[in-house]
């Protein structure tokens, strides 16, 4: 029987998540292995590990700010960043291609959500492809329609989740 745990990133683990990242995005896409690591030095709250076996399967990476600007590119490399922002800007999904399908999303994303929660973040922005927003629905996030973002030449939706009790 296999262990499941999640954790938060530590730096021997970013040469496993850079793996998975290029394995799951297109290159246009996939952030570059200096983003994750300003990722990792500057909000290691908000990178958060899945694992299976102690091999590490997937991960949410993202940055605070108290100003969301989702088509902003220069926030992947962390410009803008203020761990005390009340706004959380995730950059990468990820679960590796040999373990989608099995439910472990929900396991990353419900603790993530929790996490931010508990660092008392108010609401969670990222982008997504289209194909991915009902997915996506199914944690409370809202659909805030096509981004302005060209991020890799892709289409992109906005998605948004409030973590404010009773706010929609």
């Amino acid at each position: 029987m296999s262990t499941i745990k999640l954790r938060n990133v530590l730096a021997p683990d970013l040469e496993r998540c850079y793996e998975i990242e290029s394995l799951s995005y297109s290159k246009e896409e996939a952030a570059s292995k200096n983003n994750m690591l300003k990722r990792l030095n500057k909000f290691p709250q908000g990178f958060l590990l899945l694992e299976n076996d102690k091999e590490i399967i997937g991960f949410i990476n993202s940055g605070a700010c108290h100003e969301v600007k989702l088509s902003d590119e220069s926030f992947k490399e962390m410009l803008g960043h203020d761990k005390d922002g009340k706004y959380i800007v995730v950059m990468s999904v990820v679960i590796h291609p040999d373990y989608q399908k099995q439910g472990l999303l929900s396991l990353l994303m419900k603790k993530f959500i929790e996490d931010m929660k508990n660092l008392q973040k108010e609401e969670i922005f990222f982008i997504c492809k289209k194909e991915l927003i009902a997915m996506y629905e199914k944690y409370g996030f809202k659909d805030l329609g096509q981004s302005s973002s060209t991020h890799g030449g892709v289409i992109w939706n906005e998605m948004s989740l409030s973590l404010i009790q009773g706010k929609k």
